[in-house]
Order: structure tokens, then sequence, then C-alpha cells
């Protein structure tokens, strides 16, 4: 007779272990699911085809407001965002790090990883320069209390000075302190 000395471990159910514990992850069942080697598949009746998606006029009515209301909000966005061409922008890049700021927000890329920011998702944005050398680092911030900083190399002590004048302009002019 065997018997265990450590506690007893129930098996790992998760998405780390099993991808269909996610809802939604997996697709609907094919119908090749059952098919046996060397035999035809059959196709699948209509009636059952047609009893899939049951389409009411409500559910177009629905579907075709919302539609209309993600148009209206869209637009909305347009007239409210300035054009990307018409104010102060920054950009700052090394070999494997790049930073910019426009009117559409703040990207930073480093080798293969990029991320974007609207404006709107920003709770701050910080700019350190080093102490000794030509690094120069910027750091965003998010209401979530992450935080994502990125450090360019300048090519000279004399373009750290001329990135933040350039970063607090683009700041000024597009950052909204009270949100």
């Amino acid at each position: 007779m065997e018997q265990s000395n450590g506690p007893i471990q129930q098996p790992l159910r998760a998405a780390s272990a099993d991808p269909g514990f996610i809802p939604g992850l997996t697709g609907a069942a094919s119908p090749f699911k059952d098919a046996v080697p060397g035999r035809p598949v059959q196709d699948a009746p209509e009636e059952t085809v047609r009893d899939a998606v049951p389409e009411t006029e409500a559910e177009t009515e629905v579907e075709a407001a919302a539609e209309v209301e993600a148009e209206a909000e869209a637009d909305a966005e347009d007239v409210a965002r300035p054009a990307p061409g018409d104010g102060p922008s920054f950009e700052a890049a090394d070999r494997r790090g790049r930073i910019v700021a426009d009117a559409e927000g703040v990207r930073l890329s480093y080798d293969e990883e990029a991320c974007e920011f609207r404006w709107d998702e920003l709770a701050a944005v910080e700019s350190e320069k080093g102490r000794f050398g030509k690094r120069f680092t910027v750091t965003v911030h998010t209401p979530d209390r992450r935080w994502y900083p990125i450090e360019i190399i300048a090519p000279d002590r004399g373009h750290i000075a001329g990135w933040e004048a350039e970063l607090d302009a683009v700041l000024d002019a597009y950052f909204d302190e009270a949100s």
C-alpha cells in the first residue's frame, strides 16, 4: 500500500495548462471532429446551419443603433483631437529605442517591443537626464499605477538639454493635468 507524506495537490486547471479554460477562446465545434480517415465527411443539414444564427428584427435594430452610436463617438473624437502636424512634436531615438510624443499621444519602442498611449490614458510623464554620461530617461505613468520607462542614449550631452525642452513643450501643449 502506498501512502503520501506530502500535501494533497489538486491538478492544475488554469489557462496556462488548458487554453479551453478561458471562455470564448476556443471556436465553435468543427464538423470534422468526428471524421474517420478514409470516409467522406457529410455536410451539415441546412436546417442546422440556419438555426445556428437566428436573426430577428429586434436584433438587427439593436446592432444598427450600436453602429450609429459608435460612428458618432468616433466623429466626436476626430473633432476634439488636433491634427498630427499642427502642434509641437518630440522625437528622440538611438540604435535600440525611440520616443515619440505628438498630438496623438506618446509612443515608446525598444527593440521589437512597442507601446502607445493616448493623452487621456496618461497620469504623468517624467523625464530625467543621467548625472554622468549621455542617458535620457522618459517614464510614462498610467492611472492604474503602472509605469513604463525607456532610456535613450544621446549622441552627446548637448542633445539631452534640447530633448528636455522639446518634450516640455509637447507636454505643455497636449497633456491635461486635470484628468
